[in-house]
């Protein structure tokens, strides 16, 4: 069989793969805290058939060389963690994270996942939690007969309670940051859980040591670029019909050899 033939197969299945992450980038437009992924291309290994630098003769050695590559592959896709834009809604439980950071959110196994997704709401009793009720960690409960509540850039929470003068501190929120945010796993649920090649969790102050500060009735909105997806797709697009091209022309070369040897 012609070599160009399983080539063209993997350059078909790499450009498969980048459009679903594309797709994937497309469909989270607008979904809070969300950051966009890039598919990472290699090329597969090399058929040395004459070695660059090897001795041509006594005296002479190739320039070059003869090497013919035998694909590609997708190796990883990556996370882009830059800063989407700020979304002013005036909800007092919505928060962003202006900078470094995450919200660490407490799983139901007991686990500590992580968030950029500030929609935060109060459960029946008063506790914090995510959209999907998950609690923060740490836990914070806002009073009963609280008429309004404060969030500082420092994460300090306060509630105006009734026929109280002055607000009362209810708790901190915390925020977490990692060496390498795109190490972590994205597990679904706007959440994302830590790994070997995140790096450990370090924990801190809102504004302080690098972290970002928290703006309250704000909220960080997805990182696609609308635009760039979709001349990604185009470029995606024209990559396919190239490599299926490779397929037809192949298919043609070996046809005349059958019909014509």
């Amino acid at each position: 069989m012609h070599a160009a033939l399983y080539v063209s197969k993997t350059g078909l299945a790499a450009q498969d793969t980048r459009l679903t992450t594309i797709s994937n980038n497309l469909a989270n437009a607008s979904t809070v805290g969300f950051k966009r992924d890039r598919a990472v291309f290699e090329d597969l290994l090399y058929q040395i058939q004459r070695q660059p630098g090897g001795q041509a003769t006594e005296e002479t050695e190739l320039p070059s060389g003869l090497q013919l590559g035998t694909g590609v592959r997708v190796v990883g896709t990556q996370k882009q963690f830059t800063a989407g834009s700020l979304q002013i809604t005036d909800q007092p439980l919505d928060v962003a994270i202006d900078g470094r950071g995450f919200f660490p959110i407490v799983q139901p196994d007991g686990t500590t996942a992580y968030t950029r997704d500030g929609q935060f709401h109060l459960s029946n009793d008063g506790t914090i939690v995510n959209a999907s009720g998950l609690t923060l960690d740490p836990n914070i409960t806002v009073p009963e007969n609280a008429n309004s509540i404060t969030i500082g850039v420092d994460g300090v929470v306060s509630a105006q309670i009734r026929g109280d003068a002055a607000p009362v501190n209810i708790g901190n929120i915390q925020i977490v940051d990692f060496v390498n945010p795109a190490g972590l796993q994205a597990v679904g649920g706007n959440l994302f859980v830590e790994t070997g090649s995140s790096g450990d969790p370090v924990q801190g102050v809102p504004g302080l040591a690098g972290l970002g500060s928290l703006k309250q009735g704000m909220l960080e909105n997805s990182n696609v670029d609308i635009v760039e997806e979709m001349v990604n797709m185009i470029t995606t697009q024209r990559a396919y019909e190239m490599n299926s091209k490779v397929v037809s022309t192949s298919d043609q070369m070996l046809q005349f050899i059958t019909q014509n040897i």
